[in-house]
């Protein structure tokens, strides 16, 4: 057995040395995969039974092990979606038959649908903050959902508040009832009219003339009425026209409003109800004089950029600037992660060695964060790589000559029956 064995033995030391070289040859061409993790070559020595006297030459054996815990370099992009993680977690990402996978490759965009998919074509998974379907668990990919900009289309918001804040003269004339904007007459007067730009539901834009008109000293009364309505851009307004009138008292020794305030409520038309503060209306000697006259609410608007921020929310950017939080990213961890297994794509599957599946907020209970316009760099380090790819072709070498010595001892112990 004693030649036979060294020739097994130099056989399976060239055997590992070539695994050896074929994780050199992984890391070296995965050097510049993003989020890739650097694999090495781990030895161990295989014993072979024999007694005390004689020696029987053993063999070695490997495994592969992947880096999976080492932190990558950043570099920094100017795409939100492009995502990595500073310290511990995963993201959890689905491939196209639908299961779940944890990975480093951060490098998303969206595709024709609008979901967020990396280079490897696995797509980004969180929870849905919009219509509130999806709910956290925390030992599962239960109610995770392809993170997508498909259900981020053009938004109108409504008009719900606004300020109107005039001064109105205290010397003015006081109107008769029968001629109060409120009495909507051709003969109508009044002190001063304000316009405001709101919007309804759909996003249609509902002019609202406002006018203002004393009824007697220190009391006034303010009508609101739909733009759209007014005859020729004034009175009388058509049947249904007139959204709000109020009465408006002020404190006869310093101007400001006594009794009427500080709000005045007013339904726009298929929209929402919009409350006007008026609080800082006064009526001071000087002519009817605006001040400020706003309204929230926005026509249809289209998405215009995302925002990621390190706890994983992904923010709705609008044209108009209205924000909307769309998604939450969580991040994965699992006890092991050394030990999970490496599958096609540039992600992981948890199994019995790495430990369950763990989801959390980034950047909270010791998770890392996450960084929106960054990508996590291969671990790879080409010098090392190229000192083990020499070490391997020596180890190789040597391990060949040993083989080469054997047959040629065999060869000579063949010889001698000759």
């Amino acid at each position: 057995m004693g030649l036979y064995g060294v020739m097994t033995t130099s056989v399976s030391g060239m055997s590992v040395q070539s695994d050896r070289m074929g994780t050199v040859a992984d890391n070296i061409a995965n050097i510049n995969t993003t989020g890739y993790k650097a694999a090495s070559t781990q030895f161990a020595t295989l014993i072979a039974e024999g007694s005390v006297a004689a020696y029987v030459p053993g063999s070695v054996s490997t495994i592969a092990r992947r880096l999976i815990s080492q932190q990558g370099d950043f570099t920094y992009t100017k795409s939100a979606t492009d995502l990595a993680v500073s310290g511990e977690g995963f993201f959890v990402v689905q491939s196209a038959a639908g299961t779940p996978f944890l990975t480093r490759a951060g490098n998303f965009v969206a595709d024709s649908n609008g979901d967020l998919v990396n280079a490897a074509g696995f797509k980004l998974l969180g929870y849905n903050l919009l219509d509130g379907s999806s709910s956290s668990v925390m030992n599962s990919a239960a109610g995770l959902q392809v993170v997508s900009t498909s259900g981020l289309g053009l938004k109108a918001t409504p008009s719900t508040s606004g300020t109107f804040d005039v001064n109105l003269p205290a010397d003015a004339t006081a109107t008769a009832s029968a001629d109060l904007p409120s009495a909507n007459a051709s003969t109508a007067s009044y002190a001063g009219k304000t316009s405001i730009v709101t919007y309804d539901n759909l996003g249609h834009q509902v002019t609202l003339d406002v006018y203002s008109a004393k009824t007697a000293d220190n009391t006034w009364e303010v009508t609101v009425y739909d733009a759209s309505g007014a005859t020729n851009g004034g009175f009388p307004y058509s049947t249904g026209s007139q959204l709000a009138t109020q009465t408006l008292t002020f404190d006869p020794t310093d101007g400001s409003l006594a009794s009427g305030g500080p709000t005045l409520s007013l339904n726009i038309p298929n929209g929402s109800t919009l409350s006007l503060d008026i609080s800082k209306m006064t009526q001071l000697a000087a002519d009817y004089t605006p001040q400020t006259a706003t309204a929230n609410g926005s026509p249809p608007t289209a998405v215009d950029r995302l925002e990621i921020s390190k706890d994983g929310t992904v923010t709705a950017v609008y044209a108009d600037g209205s924000r909307v939080d769309a998604f939450k990213i969580p991040l994965a961890t699992v006890a092991s992660p050394d030990n999970l297994t490496s599958i096609s794509g540039n992600v992981y599957a948890t199994n019995k060695e790495s430990g369950d599946l763990q989801l959390g907020t980034g950047n909270t209970g010791g998770l890392g964060a996450i960084v929106s316009g960054a990508l996590e760099s291969s671990t790879v380090d080409l010098a090392s790589e190229l000192t083990t790819m020499v070490q391997a072709q020596r180890n190789y070498t040597a391990n060949s000559k040993v083989f080469q010595t054997g047959t040629e001892l065999l060869d000579v112990l063949v010889n001698l029956v000759r």
